[in-house]
């Protein structure tokens, strides 16, 4: 294991910054699903129904709109596009408590197509500031990184919309997102490297069906697979829990969950070599099954160790593989699709669980999600050819997967390998 690997990519110039910035901004994008939907049921004193309807509009937007706010990244600029997404997400949270609900259903469409790519930008930078042999070790501080922020944004909505209201929830999280625009804005990361910018042709577009190819859209179905599997075990724990008159204990496995994260990702970001994201996906998956077994927290607890210990390393793994696949000029739409397959999955995981849940038995809601990861990694395997198929997968080779129509294709396909500096 390559543990230095860590003090090799945080003493890199910028990446310490990035990942402290990274963290903070993280925080108010983390507690803005949960916000909406306490919001709608206490707030507006609706029911759940109508609560999943709204956030489900604003996934719907957040998944249209995350690609292409990432081709505006790649053409524009970051400044311009942050401007724009960080007014919205101020004039839309801060309207969300006056908003009567089927305003807020318009709004909340309108919020999600320009919401701030808070995720998709930190991505895309890493892919900027450390080099391909250092990334593995990179998205996986980025993972761990996401993993803390999911621990608090969320609690600290609920603390607020119960404690408070609703309303002031609201306005904190757009009060939030407006500082974590700016404070994005002020420290403007690279979206691209020196050397792929100095490799960039002023003006040249790049045609999508140069880069989105099959090994890439197989790379997709292994963050969406994970995603799914995710949302569906946050539900299956409290209906298991539940059943077992423990739900009280529901808080406890959940923070176990994340700490058992936190080390996979850990240690994924020191190994040497790393199986192909959808092999893990694929384990995922096929370790949340067996979680249908527990029938109180300590058993649940305990049968979370293999799959939480997966979670980490397998978006590490997918971000790792998307800036791999493709080129500095497209990085910004393909993390964007990246970030719409993991909205598109958080969406479906959830509803699924909690189907299954409601006619089977809080039980099978993991065994329906762990098969459908299971059978996504799989199709993604197929579609991603031989190559996916290898039992360890370091990357992808140099060309990225792109043809070689010519020599400036080639080389801003071609990765900048700068040596890291060793403190």
């Amino acid at each position: 294991m390559r543990f230095d690997a860590y003090r090799r990519v945080l003493a890199l110039p910028g990446v310490l910054s990035l990942t402290v910035v990274a963290l903070l901004i993280r925080i108010p994008a983390t507690m803005g699903g949960i916000t909406l939907t306490l919001h709608v049921v206490l707030g507006l004193d609706r029911g759940y129904g109508a609560a999943g309807l709204v956030s489900g509009v604003l996934t719907v937007g957040a998944a249209v709109g995350a690609p292409l706010l990432g081709r505006l990244v790649d053409r524009r600029g970051l400044r311009p596009v942050l401007v724009l997404t960080t007014s919205a997400a101020g004039v839309f949270w801060f309207a969300v408590p006056v908003l009567p609900y089927h305003g807020l259903l318009v709004a909340a469409l309108l919020g999600g197509l320009l919401s701030i790519p808070i995720f998709s930008v930190i991505r895309q930078s890493l892919a900027a500031l450390v080099p391909e042999e250092y990334r593995k070790a990179a998205y996986s501080v980025d993972s761990m990184s996401a993993e803390l922020s999911f621990m608090v944004g969320p609690a600290l909505a609920v603390l607020v919309a119960t404690q408070v209201s609703s309303r002031v929830a609201a306005m904190l999280v757009g009060g939030c997102l407006v500082l974590a625009g700016a404070g994005l804005w002020r420290l403007n990361p690279p979206v691209r490297s020196a050397a792929e910018e100095e490799r960039a042709t002023p003006g040249e577009r790049l045609r999508r069906r140069a880069w989105l190819r099959p090994r890439l859209v197989a790379v997709l179905f292994a963050g969406l697979a994970a995603t799914i599997v995710l949302a569906g075990t946050d539900v299956g724990v409290v209906a298991v829990l539940r059943d077992a008159g423990e739900v009280g204990w529901s808080g406890l496995v959940l923070a176990l969950w994340s700490a058992y994260s936190l080390a996979g990702g850990f240690v994924f970001g020191a190994i040497r070599h790393s199986p192909h994201p959808l092999v893990l996906a694929g384990l995922l998956g096929a370790a949340t099954i067996p979680l249908g077994l527990a029938t109180g927290w300590i058993g649940l607890a305990l049968l979370l160790i293999p799959a939480g210990a997966l979670c980490a390393p397998t978006l590490a793994a997918v971000a790792d593989a998307v800036s791999r696949l493709v080129p500095a000029q497209a990085r910004g739409e393909a993390m964007g699709l990246y970030g719409s397959a993991m909205t598109i999955g958080m969406a479906l995981g959830a509803p699924l669980a909690g189907a299954v849940a409601d006619r089977a038995g809080a039980g099978w809601s993991f065994v329906a999600v762990g098969t459908v990861g299971v059978l996504l990694a799989l199709a993604g395997l197929a579609a991603s050819g031989r190559e996916a198929r290898g039992g360890s997968w370091q990357g992808v080779p140099a060309d990225h997967g792109l043809p070689a129509d010519g020599p400036a294709q080639v080389a801003t396909a071609t990765a900048d390998r700068q040596p890291v500096p060793t403190p």
